[in-house]
């Protein structure tokens, strides 16, 4: 009699259990297409190919949503895009938007892009070039309808709010490599994939969000099609090995990371394709529950750009080329209408969930080396770390890279038009930030 009550009583704990975990928290799913639907600029590469529109299309483009509800007061959106970056007007337009909706605080919005160099230009992202009036306000149309966009995934994941029970582990990706000057003898990697899985009570899967820090790059200046790279493939092909589901791709910290092998679209789908195998590993392995309460934290830290060299830039107008002459002309504009350009105020988010999970996300192009830094200092945690979160204004480097020099230190900037390189104080500070909005979460630096 014991031996059949035991086995009755564990199925019963298990089902009560999931129907208590069930209502812990509500889980909304939206997407919405974000593939242009006109002629459309490729962002990401000084290339001659990119002077003319994209000249096809290879898949849809996507804006996706997730909304975890613990109470129509305690919500959280992540929203993921397959493009280069968000500016910061897009991502206070966004922000106010959704505030006035639905209630959403800032620390409860976080917006995570791809960086894949095949999506339209998003004013005013990295541009590459000129370009003239009527094609500028092509660019500037699609902006402004990329805004609808989004708020229209994120309505779908709203009205579509059920209880679900939600999961998270980790697993393993090979192809990403430090593109830094490989007679240094630092260049780490981040080959951690990270996994959310969410599924109803009775265990369909719904949807996955998972990650990975490396540069979409794999294909070339030159290719000139409308494409999501590695990530866009990954997520397709994940949709494909689980029918129904929304596949959801968050950029990690990358900023001098790229894949490799790289340049074809074989190679971007081989990435695609191994990202994918090793997301459904984890999702058939152990996983651990996720569950409210959830807090939030977003603030900003003052980074602080070497000074302003007046001299520099009246040079770069006289020998520059076309990218130094364009980055000069705007900082000498804002030098003589007097404008602040000294420092940038940097959004750095942190997301909880109980004590199961913790995502940090920071804007710009970051290098690896603050995930690196973020999984140590935090190593008692279950971190998920993203980079190009809610605004990408340029790299991020630590004080080690400015050291050293090269293109996410020094050059990257011309591209972005920002002033010369940041101070050296620019790890400390973003370090401290991080600090802050973890301590405002409740985590602390582990002993």
């Amino acid at each position: 009699m014991k031996k059949i009550l035991i086995p009755i009583l564990t199925v019963a704990f298990i089902l009560i259990t999931a129907k208590l975990w069930a209502g812990d928290m509500k889980v909304g799913i939206g997407r919405k297409a974000i593939t242009p639907q006109g002629d459309a600029w490729l962002n990401g590469y000084a290339n001659p190919a990119r002077l003319k529109p994209a000249t096809g299309i290879a898949h849809d483009l996507w804006a996706k949503a997730l909304v975890f509800e613990e109470s129509p007061t305690s919500r959280v959106v992540i929203v993921t895009t397959d493009l280069l970056g968000l500016s910061h007007e897009i991502s206070v337009d966004i922000a106010k938007r959704l505030s006035d909706k639905y209630g959403i605080q800032r620390s409860q919005l976080l917006l995570n892009s791809s960086h894949t160099h095949s999506a339209p230009m998003v004013w005013p992202a990295a541009g590459m070039f000129y370009y003239k009036p009527d094609d500028m306000q092509t660019v500037y149309k699609y902006t402004r309808q990329l805004v609808e966009d989004i708020i229209a995934a994120v309505d779908m994941a709203m009205a579509g709010l059920a209880p679900m029970q939600v999961w998270s582990g980790h697993g393993e990706a090979d192809f990403a490599f430090n593109r830094r000057d490989p007679k240094l003898t630092i260049r780490p990697v981040d080959h951690d994939v990270p996994v959310l899985k969410i599924a109803t009570p009775g265990g369909e899967l719904k949807a996955v969000l998972f990650g990975y820090a490396c540069h979409n790059t794999t294909l070339p200046g030159d290719y000139t099609e409308v494409n999501g790279d590695y990530a866009g493939y990954a997520q397709i092909e994940l949709e494909k090995m689980y029918p129904g589901i929304t596949a959801l791709f968050f950029q990690g910290c990358c900023g001098d990371i790229n894949p490799n092998p790289r340049g074809t679209v074989e190679h971007a789908m081989q990435h695609g394709k191994s990202l994918a195998e090793s997301v459904q590993k984890v999702l058939t392995g152990t996983l651990q529950p996720v569950r409210a309460p959830i807090t939030t934290r977003y603030e900003t830290v003052e980074l602080e750009f070497l000074p302003f060299d007046l001299q520099l830039y009246q040079n770069d107008m006289v020998t520059g080329d076309e990218y130094v002459q364009r980055r000069a002309k705007l900082m000498l504009q804002a030098y003589n209408k007097g404008w602040d350009v000294s420092k940038y105020n940097y959004p750095v988010q942190c997301i909880r969930f109980g004590k199961d999970l913790t995502i940090l996300a920071m804007a710009g192009e970051v290098v690896v080396d603050y995930a690196l830094w973020a999984k140590q200092t935090f190593k008692k945690e279950n971190l998920f770390v993203g980079g190009y979160s809610n605004e990408v204004m340029c790299y991020i480097p630590t004080k080690r890279i400015l050291g050293e020099g090269g293109y996410e230190a020094n050059s990257s900037m011309i591209y972005y038009v920002l002033p010369g390189p940041f101070a050296d104080n620019v790890e400390e500070r973003i370090q401290g930030a991080v600090k802050q909005v973890m301590k405002g979460v409740g985590v602390k630096p582990s002993k």
